[in-house]
């Protein structure tokens, strides 16, 4: 079960294990189809479930299936992730269990999903606000658009990352690779990631530096290939990086780049922030939430914008510097896991009445149940 780059395993994975580390018994559902064979990893119990291969279902069916087998489990809390899911987030709520909804971004808006699938996703939405005793939101700017089309107080606890030192360079060898000698992306190749955008303000200069995409399709395929008829010496696509590689490829990037029109808050940024690397987002609020001063900005889905910042940061290494040790101190002071696993730990504390504990404790607390349903 160890997760792909970013996303929302790794979400899973890091606040799991430490929320675990308390005391709380913490029980993760997965699709078998996705997880090793294994009963617990990290400190968690897995439970792997089937579901539907398909683009449209795979989700609501597994979580569907996850519902019902927590129903029926003696656990007190059920933590539901994404809009998707929250549809089913007041089942476990007939049966005395309290329940909780993540929203990492607004999903409907993702350029992937058809009428159908977003109109559901919509309810999704309406669910996450209704339905759970409690509504988590990622970002300042999903908290107050909750409050302003609901009317409701959600609980702000955004994501996290960890730091990062400078790896020597071994892997990023054998990719035909140098350290400080490439610009990088890292994500999902879906539509609204822009990376399309990136590719072309890249074509459009004359840099020395390579531009590095790793990752692959999220139910994007046909796009995906699209991307990758792009690629040669000079432009790389990898596909999705873990561990000690995704350490040596973020520490070494000359610049992160991260283009796209519709985010939470992105893992992917702050994962970059806390390696030290000079960052370039594209200006929409949730971006600009994170990266603050420490980073740099350009204007959403204007390519010439793109390519103006894309030279200019290229030309500057003093600059990218000092905005790479800017972003790493905003990660250490706001976004550390330990720091937001506490305060997701201290969520369900109140949820469950019990007094309030500290992730690095070293006093015992009494066992409580915590289920996720992925």
């Amino acid at each position: 079960m160890v997760s792909k780059y970013s996303g929302i395993e790794s979400y899973y994975e890091q606040v799991g294990k430490r929320v675990a580390e308390t005391g709380v018994r913490v029980t993760v559902y997965c699709p078998s189809y996705f997880t090793p064979a294994m009963d617990n990893y990290e400190g968690m119990r897995l439970v792997c479930l089937p579901t539907v291969r398909s683009k449209h279902l795979e989700t609501l069916v597994h979580t569907l299936l996850s519902t019902i087998h927590v129903m029926f489990t003696n656990c007190e809390i059920v933590h539901f992730h994404a809009l998707g899911p929250a549809l089913f987030s007041f089942l476990p709520r007939l049966v005395g269990k309290k329940t909780v909804v993540t929203v990492q971004g607004l999903d409907w808006q993702r350029k992937k999903w058809g009428t159908l699938a977003s109109l559901t996703l919509k309810l999704g939405e309406v669910a996450s606000a209704m339905l759970p005793n409690l509504t988590m939101v990622v970002s300042k700017q999903l908290q107050s658009y909750y409050r302003t089309r609901y009317g409701i107080k959600t609980t702000y606890v955004p994501n996290g990352a960890m730091l990062r030192e400078r790896s020597s360079p071994s892997k990023i060898l054998e990719w035909g690779l140098e350290p400080d000698d490439y610009i990088l992306f890292l994500g999902r190749f879906s539509p609204e990631k822009n990376l399309h955008l990136l590719i072309e303000a890249y074509e459009m200069l004359n840099l020395k530096l390579k531009l590095v995409v790793a990752g692959g399709s999220s139910h994007t395929d046909a796009y995906e290939t699209q991307l990758r008829k792009h690629g040669n010496d000079k432009i790389i696509f990898l596909n999705w990086v873990s561990g000690e590689q995704l350490t040596e490829l973020l520490t070494n990037a000359t610049l992160f780049v991260l283009p796209s029109d519709l985010e939470g808050l992105s893992l992917a940024l702050l994962d970059a922030m806390g390696a030290g690397v000079c960052v370039l987002a594209s200006d929409i609020p949730e971006n600009r939430e994170v990266v603050g001063d420490a980073g740099f900005t350009f204007r959403a889905g204007d390519v010439q914008d793109l390519a103006r910042m894309l030279a200019l940061l290229e030309s500057d290494p003093e600059v990218r510097a000092a905005a790479g040790r800017a972003g790493r101190k905003i990660v250490e002071e706001r976004y550390l896991w330990s720091r937001i696993a506490d305060e997701i730990g201290h969520c369900y504390e109140q949820l469950s009445g019990r007094k309030a504990i500290t992730i690095h404790s070293s006093a015992s607390a009494e066992p409580k149940k915590i289920e996720r349903i992925l």
